[in-house]
């Protein structure tokens, strides 16, 4: 079988020993095509970031770039600004042909949350070769809001593949013949094409950049954050925005997302040809995401976005990134949406979960 393994697939993985863990692996940890990872009990503060190489482990390098260590067993704050290095409750048994791919969660990532998986002999973020065995550790680096965190809490996910699963451009287009994947025109080119929406119905307000000087974030704390306290709302009524440069922004695409239940999806950004920013980072779009019949009629995506080094114009309809298919190894039997917890089915502009909902 070729492609990316379904949440039976992942139950079977952790009854084989292939995915370990300890305290064990929760039922809620596992999502229709990827795993829920957990921070373990222990940060260490790094003066940088960093990736083992190969022929070393995470462990080694710590050594070098550990400043001090923090208990987090009672819930600690992670300061915006600084490198955590936290080792995860989860490690893997890779058999030969299963490789994995990781990505924060879509929470995670509307907090500006940079967190990263990175493993022993690692020479790229988020990627697991195959046959991978050893630990997991997610660095973490809080960007615009500091955050309270605790063992166990959930910011980012794993993705387990078998062979090549990625979609070709020819199949991405027949696939929408087939099963519309945009509520539209559909850009094919290296991917799904999307772009962004800043003339939402019935409002000027189009998105949110987060303010510069807040309070921390606990992120145990579901719809208890007044938005206006972290967040400035971004207005417009001629279609366009400047971005400035370091901040960051919550937008939406304008497009209605599709993906069909034998299909996932992850967010890719854009050639960096486009402009002086990136869309984030929290990338992983599940089998059912915007499906009907997992309650959704197709979804926006939320686009996290940060501005680097100039102002740059951003206009209504502009291209911004691109959505790579890959096809399930067999059918999930659980979809995205239908029946878990799945709290960005059918949304638009949305701020994380943390956050009391707001109107436009």
């Amino acid at each position: 079988m070729t492609g990316v393994c379904p949440n039976q697939q992942l139950e079977a993985m952790i009854a084989r020993g292939e995915i370990t863990a300890t305290p064990d692996v929760l039922p809620a940890q596992i999502q229709p095509a990827s795993l829920d990872l957990r921070l373990g009990t222990v940060a260490y503060r790094v003066r940088a970031s960093f990736l083992s190489g190969e022929g070393r482990t995470v462990a080694d390098r710590l050594a070098e770039f550990e400043m001090h260590r923090i208990d987090i067993t009672d819930g600690a704050v992670l300061e915006k600004g600084c490198v955590y290095l936290v080792p995860l409750m989860e490690s893997l048994v890779l058999p030969k042909n299963t490789s994995a791919a990781a990505n924060a969660k879509s929470s995670t990532g509307r907090l500006d949350l940079l967190t990263r998986t990175i493993t022993d002999g690692g020479t790229e973020f988020d990627r697991v070769p195959a046959g991978y065995t050893g630990p997991l550790y997610a660095e973490i680096c809080p960007r615009s809001f500091s955050v309270l965190v605790r063992p166990g809490m959930r910011l980012n996910q794993i993705r387990f593949r078998q062979g090549q699963a990625v979609l070709t451009d020819a199949e991405l287009t027949a696939l929408h013949a087939d099963s519309p994947l945009v509520d539209g025109p559909a850009v094919i080119q290296d991917g799904l094409g999307f772009s962004v929406d800043l003339q939402l119905p019935d409002t000027d307000l189009v998105g949110y950049r987060a303010k510069p000087h807040t309070g921390v974030i606990d992120l145990d704390r579901i719809g208890e954050y007044d938005p206006q306290e972290y967040w400035e709302e971004v207005r417009t009524k001629d279609a366009r925005i400047i971005l400035d440069p370091g901040a960051f922004y919550i937008l939406v695409s304008r497009e209605a997302v599709h993906i069909p239940p034998m299909y996932a999806a992850e967010m890719a950004p854009y050639l960096a040809m486009v402009g002086e920013f990136r869309v984030h980072y929290a990338g992983f779009f599940d089998p059912g995401f915007g499906h009907a019949a997992a309650g959704g009629a197709g979804s926006r995506g939320v686009l996290e976005v940060r501005c680097h080094e100039a102002p740059f114009v951003l206009e209504h309809g502009q291209v911004v990134g691109r959505l790579v298919y890959e096809r399930m190894t067999e059918m999930p039997t659980q979809l995205y949406g239908a029946g878990i917890a799945s709290n960005y089915q059918g949304q638009g502009l949305k701020l994380s979960k943390h956050f009391k909902a707001v109107d436009g």
